[in-house]
C-alpha cells in the first residue's frame, strides 16, 4: 500500500513475557492494511540525564530517530502503581529533551493499557495521557481501551484468544487509522 502510515509501537513492559508485547504482536497482524505496526524498544536507553543533552549517547539518538520517522505512536502499558512503568516514562523524558527538540510533537497517538486485572490498567492509561497532552501529541480519545484479564487473552499461538476483545480491538485500530488519518504530518 503506497500511503502505510508507520506506527512506532511502544511496550511499557520489560518483561520476557509481558503481556503487552504480545498484543502489540497480536495487533501488528490485525491491523488495517495501511497501518505498519512496529515495535521501537526502550529496555536499553540509559536514564534520561539532562548533563548528557549535549553528547547524547547513541541509544537515545537512535531512539529519537525511530519516533521522528513514524507518522504515529501506540502506547501499549501495563500498570505500575496507578501510573506508568519507569521505563515507559524514561522513553517519554528522552523522546522529549532537549526542550524544544521533542521527537513526539504532532504524533497521533494512541493508548492502549492490559492487566491481568479488572480495571485493566485504568491509571496508567490517564496518567499517560496527561504526558502526552503537555508533548503536544494529539491522542485518540474514544474508543477507551483499558484491557482487564489480560493473562487470559492469549491462545498458544499468542493470537487474541476472545472473540469479543478482538473485536473491540478490530474496531480500536480501525477508529486509529482514521485518528491517525486525520492528524499524521505530511
Amino acid at each position: 500500500m503506497a500511503n502505510k502510515k508507520q506506527v512506532a509501537v511502544i511496550v511499557g513492559s520489560l518483561r520476557r513475557e509481558s503481556l503487552n508485547r504480545k498484543l502489540a504482536l497480536a495487533l501488528a497482524r490485525i491491523a488495517p492494511e495501511s497501518l505498519d505496526l512496529q515495535i521501537v524498544e526502550i529496555g536499553d536507553l540509559p536514564l534520561y540525564n539532562q548533563d548528557l543533552d549535549g553528547e547524547p549517547p547513541a541509544a537515545w539518538v537512535s531512539f529519537k530517530q525511530r519516533i521522528a520517522a513514524s507518522d504515529a505512536v501506540l502506547f501499549l502499558t501495563p500498570e505500575y502503581n496507578r501510573s506508568v512503568p519507569a521505563p515507559l516514562k524514561n522513553a517519554i523524558d528522552v523522546g522529549s529533551r532537549p526542550y524544544g527538540h521533542s521527537a513526539w510533537s504532532g504524533k497521533p497517538a494512541g493508548i492502549i493499557s492490559l492487566s491481568p486485572g479488572a480495571v485493566g490498567g485504568f491509571g496508567a492509561n490517564h496518567h499517560l495521557r496527561q504526558s502526552l497532552v503537555f508533548l503536544d501529541m494529539p491522542c485518540l480519545q474514544q474508543p477507551e481501551a483499558y484491557i482487564g484479564g489480560g493473562d487470559k487473552l492469549f491462545d498458544a499461538q499468542g493470537d487474541i484468544a476472545n472473540e469479543s476483545t478482538r473485536g473491540f480491538l478490530g474496531k480500536y485500530l480501525a477508529t486509529f487509522e482514521q485518528w491517525v488519518a486525520r492528524n499524521a504530518r505530511a
